[in-house]
């Protein structure tokens, strides 16, 4: 690699320019770069939502959630189906194996399901949904709604939607909240039955209304024009002029029924800050900047306001949040290269070498971000992240190679040579230490669920990074150096020369650090046994402390954004839901933290393809100040609404949302539903008494009265019906048959057939008149009977969800206890459990992090061993990993930090940057025992000169990493804490340790080889005979 530095001097100019191009470019690029909190996530599931109104759960389950999991069971790669029947609706969530194609998946889903469609019960129309992070809103606003919903979604979709859709990377702006209108046709069958219409001929006739019929062709001179009979039904007077066949004549649709067009009944309301509104969701492209569409959306928040003739407000923006997390990580990314660049002037003690050093880290950063560009990769938590902590690694291999080229210098070399012997000593020991850095990263590319999702970016930006570093340090560090570095007056004559290169020696062995080092690679070189067992005993001690070690999935993110649920009791109507939100409204009111609240009551489906919601609790966002105490806030809220009567169950955080890293679920599955109670019950039982839970639910406990008409078919048989006419009877009186879709008004509209004014209560159900002049009582029993709220399946079989909130710290432990308290259940026959929620998360996580672990050690090893031709010296470096969990393990319980996914993380990257340092250790060490001299001398002449390149890098990258450690701004602390703090203390460790216990194993494996090569060198001669001449 060394040609490149001759190659770099020979074009020192052209690299200049390149080197001025590059950063050029990279500062055109960074404003384009599109901003977002979190990278692109495309969730390996989707869903299917099927509406059923008026259905039970159960029948929701029989007719048409178990036909519609059966169908898109085949579906290649479907890992699991789970099914939710709930009044009215089935859910139905598909999960993927990861490295599926979702796209091509989903496409078959909707196929299985269109080819099901006629055989699901009429009026069921299921639409297929697929989650991804690109589909939540970039921004929600809520409009004010007054009075006339459909007149205000008008204006909304006349004045500001074209205005949002125009803004650059807004991909769609959708209205959402405002009811339709329907054309309701309310029978009177006392003048129908006077007229002498039949039901049927009446819905036939609306079924059949404004229909037109292609009859064909006829020939008008040298044309052929086409024939249709009928003609649309355009407006509500059309339809009231319908013509009914009977035998006493036509008979109008309106002298025998009540046709009005109003908007439909509200089954959804949401408010904010306690005036009705609509929504207003902005999605934006996958090149948009969630920042700049924020900002150019508030601009034109009062003017867009003003023409719809309503109230903006911002429910929900990402670009605050983008723009804090950005801003807060690029001055922890400065900070540490502040703190890097002091590092490398206080050892190298001269401006020039320390700015030639450091411009390798603004070079590497700006190559990096040019990739996340050219590969339409977006700034984000992660990748500043990444960038955040490659800025203490990337100035490594320049810190090696100027170091190198500055001691060459001191003893006196000419300028060129001394850069070109420089960069040759080490250029070796660079190229590895760096690929095995990255090499670490190359695994996780295979790593699946969030993890992989997650951390993809993350790898590629410190990859990219890194790589630029390396050809950085072999190329214009050189150049640098050449124009920058002096060399020291070097005396003409050859005696005084070589004088003044022993002073310069005997300058270097008189520093304070080698004075302190040398002493104790000596005792640990010549008291090998006494090291390896104070090694031993090291690493005994770090098995113990991981013993102690505290678990975790994800922290807390913590932000500004506030989530909770309202639970009322099964059955409440959404008047009762409604005075129950307006109690928690008014709590948020009261509360000064909160700067603005939204509520949504009823069954929202909008998130159904993110695996939750679509449940019929209330659902309350709202915005708090900057630096609220959330916890504090969230207790706070639950005590007040606990206190309050007939508020429900007010639940907050993830508990609320079901997406978050602190709940357990259970889900237990069984043949039939008396099992699957028994079951369930008895998993409650034992995850109540675990201890480190709390807030224990389990989701088939619940039940809900229900009206249950069960028809005698002797009795409706004698007065000439039937169990079907008498359900369509009661279904027309109770919510009404949508009949036919007309165009009236110039907007479709349902045409919903209705008899009378609908039952108040039971027995006004009872009272219901049926044709035949006999009452619904008359001829079937009428009974309240309690019934499942919903059904759920997974995979077919019966489920139930036993969850709980985590309320510990310690997430692995309490797995671990749960886990063996679940297995000591006797559950019923054909009964089974199974642990999900962040327990799985975690436990899959951390499976596949070993594994890759495991794969990067032996990427490592394979590197080295191509370094070093040897299989026994990368063994022996090897030892550093081991004694970086360590100071890693340690850091974490000296700060109180859990072991996560951040932090398993950081592991990973300690596998490849701690071998590092004894890369370029041994490296040194080998080329002095090709030139001669002994193991011992040469590992202690080795360790001596490299003592300050390693303290240098070890230095500059944990003192880069101090800011993010430290979570001085808060921003991406839940990520980038952890995994700063592991690999701070890894390094401490494996540091120290390199530079004794390293040289060690290498004198005793060596030395061994040396002596033996010895002995049989000895060997011929001793055996060889006198010669007599």
């Amino acid at each position: 690699m060394s040609v490149l530095a001759r190659l770099s001097l020979a074009n020192r100019s052209l690299v200049g320019l390149l080197s001025l191009l590059v950063i050029g470019f990279g500062v055109f690029t960074l404003p384009s770069i599109k901003q977002q909190l979190f990278p692109s996530i495309e969730l390996p599931a989707a869903v299917v939502i099927a509406p059923y109104p008026g259905a039970s759960p159960d029948l929701v389950d029989s007719q048409v959630a178990e036909p519609i999991q059966s169908a898109v069971r085949g579906v290649d790669g479907v890992e699991q189906v789970l099914t939710r029947s709930a009044e009215s609706s089935a859910t139905v969530q598909v999960m993927f194996t990861y490295g599926t194609d979702v796209d091509a998946a989903v496409a078959q889903m909707q196929q299985a399901v269109n080819r099901l469609q006629p055989r699901l019960p009429q009026g069921v129309e299921p639409t297929v949904a697929q989650g991804s992070t690109d589909d939540i809103p970039v921004i929600a606003l809520a409009a004010t709604s007054g009075d006339d919903d459909i007149a205000a979604a008008a204006r909304l979709r006349a004045e500001v939607v074209p205005g949002l859709e125009a803004i650059p990377g807004v991909r769609e702006a959708t209205v959402s909240g405002e009811r339709d209108r329907q054309v309701t046709v309310t029978v009177d069958y006392a003048r129908l039955g006077a007229a002498r219409v039949e039901p049927q001929a009446l819905t036939a006739a609306l079924t059949t209304a404004g229909a037109v019929v292609p009859a064909g062709t006829v020939p008008e001179g040298d044309q052929t024009l086409t024939v249709q009979v009928g003609g649309p039904v355009g407006s509500v007077d059309d339809l009231r002029g319908l013509l009914l066949a009977s035998p006493a004549g036509p008979v109008k649709l309106g002298d025998v029924a009540a046709v009005e067009s109003a908007p439909e009944a509200a089954t959804v309301l949401t408010r904010t800050d306690g005036q009705a509104t609509l929504g207003v969701s902005v999605t934006m492209t996958a090149d948009g900047n969630a920042v700049e569409i924020s900002s150019q959306v508030r601009e034109k928040l009062a003017e867009w306001g003003e023409a719809a003739d309503t109230t903006l407000t911002v429910a929900f923006d990402q670009g605050p949040e983008v723009e804090k997390a950005i801003s807060g990580l690029t001055t922890e990314g400065l900070l540490g290269l502040l703190f890097a660049v002091i590092v490398i002037l206080l050892f190298l003690m001269s401006v020039r070498s320390t700015l030639v050093t450091a411009v390798s880290i603004p070079l590497s950063v700006v190559v990096a971000l040019i990739a996340l560009y050219t590969g339409d990769l977006s700034l984000n938590l992660l990748t500043l992240g990444a960038l955040t902590i490659a800025v203490g690694r990337v100035v490594d291999d320049s810190i090696v190679v100027l170091e190198n080229i500055k001691r060459h210098l001191g003893y006196g070399e000419e300028k060129q040579r001394a850069v070109l012997d420089g960069v040759r000593e080490v250029s070796g020991a660079v190229v590895a230490s760096t690929l095995t850095t990255v090499a670490v990263f190359l695994p996780i590319a295979f790593v699946g669920g969030i993890a992989g999702e997650l951390f993809g970016p993350f790898s590629i930006t410190v990859t990219v990074a890194l790589l630029a570093s390396l050809l950085v340090s072999l190329t214009i560090v050189p150049v640098l150096a050449f124009w920058f570095l002096k060399r020291p007056a070097v005396p003409t004559d050859p005696e005084a020369a070589e004088r003044a290169l022993q002073a310069a020696l005997e300058k270097e062995k008189r520093s304070p650090l080698q004075r302190a080092y040398v002493p104790v690679l000596r005792f640990a070189t010549t008291r090998r046994w006494v090291t390896l067992l104070i090694a031993v005993l090291i690493f005994g001690g770090t098995l113990g402390l991981a013993g102690s070690l505290q678990t975790n999935f994800i922290d807390n993110a913590g932000g500004t954004a506030l989530q909770g649920t309202q639970k009322m009791p099964p059955g409440s109507s959404l008047a009762a839901r409604d005075e129950a939100a307006r109690k928690l409204e008014s709590a948020l009111a009261d509360t000064e933290e909160v700067e603005t609240y939204q509520v949504t009551i009823g069954t929202d489906n909008s998130l159904a393809a993110f695996g939750f919601g679509g449940d019929g609790d209330t659902s309350v966002r709202a915005t708090v100040r900057e630096g609220t105490d959330l916890e504090a806030l969230q207790t706070r809220l639950t005590e007040r609404m606990a206190a309050t009567a007939g508020a429900g169950e007010v639940a907050f955080g993830a508990a609320a949302s079901g997406f978050g890293s602190d709940t357990i679920d259970v889900l237990v599955t069984a043949p039939d539903a008396a099992s699957l109670r028994d079951a369930a019950d008895r998993v409650q039982q034992v995850v109540t008494g675990t201890p480190g839970v709390g807030e224990v639910t389990n989701d088939l406990s619940v039940s809900a009265p229900r009206v249950q008409v069960t028809v005698d078919q002797a009795a409706a048989a004698a007065r000439g019906l039937s169990s079907q006419t008498i359900g369509q009877f009661a279904a027309q009186a109770l919510r009404g048959v949508p009949v036919a879709q007309l165009p009236i008004d110039g907007e479709s509209q349902q045409i919903v057939l209705r008899t009378g004014t609908a039952p108040s209560d039971v027995d006004a159900l009872r009272a219901l008149a049926l044709p035949g002049g006999v009452t619904l009582g008359q001829v079937a029993e009428v009974s309240v009977v309690d019934g499942p709220v919903q059904v759920r399946r997974a995979d077919g079989a019966r489920s139930a969800t036993v969850s709980a909130k985590v309320t510990g710290s310690d997430l692995g432990a309490l797995t671990t206890e749960l886990t063996s308290r679940l297995n000591a259940v006797d559950l019923p026959s054909g009964a089974t459990h199974t642990l999900g929620g962040v327990s799985a998360d975690q436990a899959e996580t951390f499976a596949d992090l070993g594994l890759a672990m495991l794969a990067a050690i032996a990427i490592v090893f394979l590197i080295m061993v191509a370094t070093f031709r040897s299989l026994v010296q990368p063994l022996i470096l090897l030892v550093s990993i081991p004694f970086a969990a360590t100071g890693a393990i340690g850091l974490l319980l000296l700060t109180g930090t859990p072991l996560g996914l951040p932090a398993l993380i950081g592991m990973l990257m300690l596998v490849g940057i701690v071998v590092t340092n004894a890369i370029v250790l041994i490296d040194l060490v080998n080329q002095y025992r090709r030139d001669g001299m002994p193991v011992r001398e040469a590992v202690i002449e080795g360790g001596r000169r490299r003592l300050r390149p390693i303290l240098m890098t070890a230095a500059a990258t944990i003192f880069a990493l101090l800011p993010m450690a430290l979570g001085i701004t808060g921003e991406g602390a839940f990520i980038g804490k952890p995994l700063a703090i592991v690999v701070i203390g890894g390094l401490i460790s494996s540091t120290l340790l390199t530079l004794v216990l390293v040289p060690t194993l290498y004198s005793m494996v060596e030395g061994r080889k040396e002596r033996r090569r010895a002995r049989k060198a000895s060997r011929p001669t001793e055996d060889r005979e006198p010669v007599t001449v």
